[in-house]
């Protein structure tokens, strides 16, 4: 079989297995697009549970690297693990124990990520702008906004810090839901 044989053959079995199983699809949507609205209502308390989520994600995941990189002492590159997974302990502690530090911290970092996304979209969009003809303007268009949405998430600190990761979780978990809810629909109706 070549490759686009291959890749006929796994369109065809994912689209099998969505049409199956659409209703799960269509739960798990209609319960992100809940969250979605649910976060974005009280961003606070959304931005919050994020960092809550993420001081234990860092905990655990330090702890387990502490105790490989232990198992595993004999390996090159011993400290540097070690070193690794002691700052992931570290950051999982702060996150836990200073969690309102925490939820501004991170909402300094996501400004910082809009502005670096947003001027390496525009670059793209001008560097490409004669490829890909009238769809350019698109990508300039996207940079821009990622731009403005930095500005306003960095302009309003510390008092973005409330909402701005609250109300970023609840679009993603809201437009996540509706294309989960989009493709089931789309599945049982072929």
């Amino acid at each position: 079989m070549t490759l686009p044989d291959n890749l006929d053959k796994l369109r065809s079995q994912m689209s099998a297995a969505v049409k199956q199983h659409w209703r799960a699809f269509l739960f798990e949507g209609i319960l992100l697009v809940i969250l979605g609205i649910a976060a974005m209502l009280v961003p606070a308390f959304a931005s919050l549970a994020v960092t809550i989520f993420l001081g234990w994600m860092f905990l655990i995941s330090g702890i387990g690297g502490l105790i490989v990189t232990w198992w595993a002492r004999d390996m090159p590159g011993f400290w540097w693990s070690l070193i690794s997974a002691a700052l992931a302990v570290l950051a999982g502690l702060i996150l836990l124990a200073r969690p309102m530090q925490g939820v501004l911290t991170l909402t300094i970092v996501i400004g910082a990520y809009f502005i670096a996304e947003g001027v390496a979209t525009i670059m793209y969009a001008l560097e490409h702008r004669r490829e890909l003809s009238g769809r350019w303007s698109w990508l300039l268009i996207a940079g821009l906004m990622d731009i403005l949405i930095a500005f306003f998430i960095i302009a309003g600190l510390p008092g973005s810090a409330e909402w701005a990761i609250g109300l970023l979780v609840g679009l993603n978990l809201m437009f996540g839901g509706a294309t989960l809810i989009g493709m089931a629909l789309a599945a049982r109706n072929t």
